[in-house]
């Protein structure tokens, strides 16, 4: 039996992922795509979707365009995500996978990173949507916040070794990611000119993911931990690497550990060398490696940021969310070479 399902915020980049996953699935079926402005057809909005989907974009006129939908994906910007998921709330038989920011946060971190929170009734029943660690309590939501691609890749990494770190040292994350996740947006620093051959710095320490990682390390694993968060910008148009810098109380070997860890985790490669982002773009796998000298502790950690970071993250948190197997539609080969 198909489940009728529906993209509000189809026109940027992770709205076109959504598409062609869901083009490929057994159950959910795309009945109704949405953007802020009506298009004529979803294949004038992107191209590539030429002679493979005939779909009308609608504006987001709940009332009319999601057509029965029993499960939408949000992949709007912050605070208008909210706006819907309040309109789409009062409908209990309505599953919602948002993949904004609108309910990763506390409310009072929210408000200090972006602005005031219009929903927090929702944001109280939010479960936050890291299938590894939250796989039971995503099966029983109606909205899930879908995590960003850097806490993401970051927590993937660090969370197995929570419990035997150095609590009174600062916890380093070095991050890359592609451009495509600046979105479609024009910006100087995503302009081809200022990209192209050049690497830099953007937000350090005051990024907005920076409270959702540090959250998260205290609702997951725990425990309170000080972390100094700093992303760049690389010349790649898609994919992630993160590298941490942590002290353990206590020596061991890093990669066998990780390897028990994950040991039931499909979607999660121990890999014996540095995680690459070629062997990720395309994927939802999440690439870890980890060595240690002495306490010092180095893991670096890789996945697709448009796919693991956002689209096919919230396919997996959707499968679960209706009782399907987890790994039902997800990608899992790279874009090699």
């Amino acid at each position: 039996m198909k489940i009728k399902t529906s993209i509000i915020g189809v026109s940027g980049y992770t709205g076109l992922e959504l598409v062609k996953l869901l083009l490929s699935h057994p159950i959910f079926e795309l009945v109704s795509v949405c953007a802020s402005e009506e298009h004529q057809e979803l294949s004038l909005l992107h191209p590539c979707l030429k002679d493979i989907i005939s779909l009308p974009v609608l504006e987001a006129d709940f009332e009319k365009s999601l057509q029965g939908s029993e499960l939408v994906f949000l992949a709007l910007p912050h605070q208008k995500a909210m706006e819907s998921v309040k309109k789409l709330s009062h409908n209990k038989d309505i599953k919602i996978v948002d993949l904004s920011a609108d309910y990763r946060l506390s409310a009072e971190s929210y408000e200090s990173y972006y602005c005031k929170h219009l929903d927090k009734e929702n944001l109280e029943k939010a479960v936050y949507g890291l299938p590894e660690y939250n796989r039971a309590q995503i099966a029983k939501a109606s909205l899930v916040a879908n995590p960003g691609c850097y806490p993401t890749a970051t927590l993937l990494a660090i969370l197995p070794f929570v419990k035997l770190l150095d609590a009174h040292q600062t916890i380093y994350i070095d991050a890359k990611s592609g451009v495509s996740g600046a979105g479609k947006k024009l910006a100087q620093t995503s302009h081809f000119v200022t990209i192209n051959e050049n690497l830099f710095a953007y937000s350090p320490i005051t990024h907005r993911h920076s409270p959702e990682i540090y959250e998260q390390l205290k609702k997951i694993g725990k425990i309170e931990l000080k972390t100094l968060f700093v992303p760049h910008l690389v010349p790649l148009t898609r994919g992630m690497l993160v590298s941490i810098y942590a002290r353990l109380q206590e020596p061991l070997d890093a990669l066998e550990f990780l390897e028990e860890h994950y040991a039931n985790e499909p979607f999660i490669r121990i890999r014996k060398n540095c995680a690459q982002i070629k062997n990720v773009a395309g994927t939802h796998f999440c690439d870890i490696y980890a060595k240690m000298d002495g306490h010092d502790l180095f893991i670096t950690s890789s996945i697709d940021n448009l796919l693991r970071g956002a689209s096919s993250q919230a396919l997996a948190n959707a499968n679960l969310m209706f009782g399907l197997e987890e790994s039902l539609g997800l990608p899992q080969i790279a874009y090699v070479p």
